[in-house]
């Protein structure tokens, strides 16, 4: 049976990209939009959620041009990990500190990818600890603790 859709990656791609931007956008309609020049808490999710959109809308067209990959089997184990990942940073951010959370996030998400070298994630996890400290806490001004209340901080 024949298919008309000839990139199924891009048009997968893009229904959740759809998927993201519509969340985004029914979320941040519960909030004060506000303008461009006053932008209000809901100004951001929905400007984002409606270009992410219109990404996912570009993809799900072009998937129906040309030729691309098929799809491949889903990545269980790598998608619980990074997901894993993500909701330890959340957990730990507020107690260990930015650091401490960074470079675990990092480390475990990763550890994720097939071609995972310890030395090299090392060095990656603690240059971009390095990196959200001076961005977030420092240029920013953030209270973002480098290390928490668990850590003396």
């Amino acid at each position: 049976m024949a298919s008309f859709i000839h990139k199924p990656k891009e048009f997968w791609s893009g229904i959740m990209f759809v998927a993201f931007g519509l969340a985004a956008v029914y979320i941040g309609q519960d909030y004060p939009f506000g303008t461009a020049g006053r932008m209000g808490p809901g100004y951001f999710p929905t400007v984002l959620g409606t270009l992410l959109g219109i990404i996912g809308l570009v993809s799900i067209v072009r998937s129906f041009f040309g030729k691309g990959e098929a799809l491949e089997r889903f990545a269980i184990k790598e998608t619980a990990l990074i997901l894993f990942g993500v909701l330890l940073f959340g957990i730990l951010v507020r107690g260990a500190g930015l650091v401490v959370s960074v470079i675990l996030l990092v480390m475990i998400s990763a550890f994720a990818s097939s071609q995972f070298q310890l030395k090299s994630t090392i060095l990656l996890a603690i240059g971009a600890a390095i990196f959200c400290v001076l961005i977030f806490s420092t240029a920013l001004g953030l209270p973002m603790p480098a290390f928490g209340p668990w850590f003396g901080g």
